[in-house]
């Protein structure tokens, strides 16, 4: 029965309900990949090269919360199982936390520099991290047919473009609504948070982890360095983490140097950075829709491979005409559909990579790999951040509390540079990664395999 429940169809409403769970995550780190920076250098008056060294800084402390988590959650022991619990004790102090990164108080900018380094770290490294990691490798635990996870990943980023449609598309005309100062962006959050807090809640009620790992496996006592030999030499999970990695630096260099292009080049900071956010979100979800049916007939590398070529050859474009916002309009909109398949796919890769894992060395680690590959999600977001916030300063950009400041030509010219070029180079990374994995015509005698053994015991 326990199997049986394991590999039954997934209701779609439990789908919509996991697929919320991931909106809610991005109404907050939506925020953090896209704005911040901007809040921080044009509404808090804080340096570039200030924000990016506790961009940077936070990675080191980021970069082990993961492993950490996901060791937690695989001996975490509740009447809710292993991943789900995570949801309900971390919805209030996720909630608070994005808020305390919004009240930065006017004075040293030292001591602005320590505040942020402690807000972020909290969020990102220690509230996030004990969201996403469990989350993340719920889906795993709900079910293990290989397609009802894709369903599931499907489901959660269609969704997940809410969350940043609802933060980012929204917050710029919102701010401006209550006053365009810091505590407009403050009030901004609390109306963000409030919707988080409830689809968190919504995705912990709804979702159920069916999946029970073999007792005698369940007994088995693995240690760190054994749990971590198998992850590190799954080489597919290398491959899916530089993926994930990819789609979040992608979004990051979008998120965050779009606003300052509209601002600085499009002249307008109020209306063209929403627009171009939520058509291209808006295309990403429509995208991520089509890929059920695509990934019967031609699998997940191979539309995730198309999906990588169109958005290197559609952005090629934008240098014909880099100062037109109409031709910026339409390249993005052109440029998402090939982004929307990465994004749709990424996470059924990662349940594939579960599975791989437990073929190849005989025991699961779902949290473990997804913890693994939130990682890469976080370093990727991290380092890009601290790469554009040295190149601003190095441009001689200047901060400011008004966000009214006359910013130099070589400050201008290295945010259009960061815009035209950042993703050629990072697609071209993803194509390159691409042609080696090979996971998908492995798969089907993976899962022979697996039944076999499961019939066996």
């Amino acid at each position: 029965m326990k199997k049986q429940a394991s590999t039954n169809k997934i209701a779609v409403s439990t789908r919509i309900a996991y697929g919320c769970g991931d909106t809610a995550c991005n109404i907050v780190y939506g925020m953090i990949s896209t704005l911040l920076t901007l809040f921080y250098t044009d509404y808090a008056g804080i340096s570039p090269i200030t924000i990016g060294m506790v961009m940077l800084i936070s990675r080191v402390f980021d970069g082990s919360s993961d492993l950490i988590m996901g060791f937690i959650v695989d001996r975490t022991k509740s009447k809710w199982g292993k991943s789900r619990p995570w949801l309900l004790w971390m919805a209030i102090p996720y909630g608070v936390s994005a808020i305390l990164l919004f009240t930065v108080p006017h004075t040293t900018e030292f001591l602005q520099g320590l505040y942020i380094f402690v807000t972020y770290n909290l969020t990102t490294t220690v509230v996030y991290t004990a969201i996403n990691v469990p989350y993340g490798s719920l889906s795993t635990m709900m079910t293990r047919d290989s397609y009802q996870q894709d369903l599931l990943s499907i489901f959660r980023m269609i969704l997940s473009p809410v969350g940043r449609i609802i933060s980012v598309t929204f917050t710029m005309p919102l701010v401006k609504l209550f006053g365009n100062d810091q505590s407009a962006w403050v009030k901004t959050m609390c109306i963000w948070v409030v919707i988080a807090l409830a689809l968190l809640l919504f995705c912990f009620f709804r979702c159920e982890e069916t999946v029970k790992a073999d007792e005698k496996k369940a007994e088995e006592k693995r240690g760190i360095g054994k749990n971590l030999k198998a992850l590190v030499t799954n080489k597919y999970f290398w491959c899916v983490l530089g993926l994930w990695s990819i789609q979040v630096i992608h979004m990051t260099i979008v998120g965050t140097d779009l606003p300052y292009y509209c601002k600085y080049i499009f002249k307008n900071d109020s209306w063209m950075y929403s627009v171009l956010y939520f058509m291209e979100t808006i295309i990403m979800i429509l995208g991520a829709m089509a890929v059920p049916a695509m990934i019967k007939k031609w699998g997940k590398r191979n539309i995730t491979l198309a999906g990588a070529i169109l958005a290197i050859v559609s952005h090629m474009f934008i240098f014909i005409n880099p100062h037109s916002f109409a031709w910026i309009f339409g390249i993005t909109l052109v440029r998402s559909i090939g982004v929307s398949q990465l994004s749709a796919t990424i996470f059924g890769m990662l349940g594939d990579v579960v599975e791989y894992g437990d073929w190849k060395n005989g025991f699961r680690q779902e949290s473990l790999v997804f913890g693994g590959a939130s990682l890469g999600f976080k370093v990727g977001t991290g380092i890009t951040s601290a790469l554009m916030s040295a190149m601003m300063t190095a441009s001689g950009y200047i901060s400011s509390t008004t966000g009214s400041v006359v910013q130099p030509t070589s400050a201008i010219l290295t945010i259009e540079r960061i815009y035209k070029f950042g993703p050629l180079i990072i697609w071209g990374v993803a194509i390159a990664i691409l042609f080696v994995y090979k996971l998908d015509k492995e798969f089907p005698q993976i899962t022979k395999d697996l039944a076999e053994r499961e019939a066996a015991q």
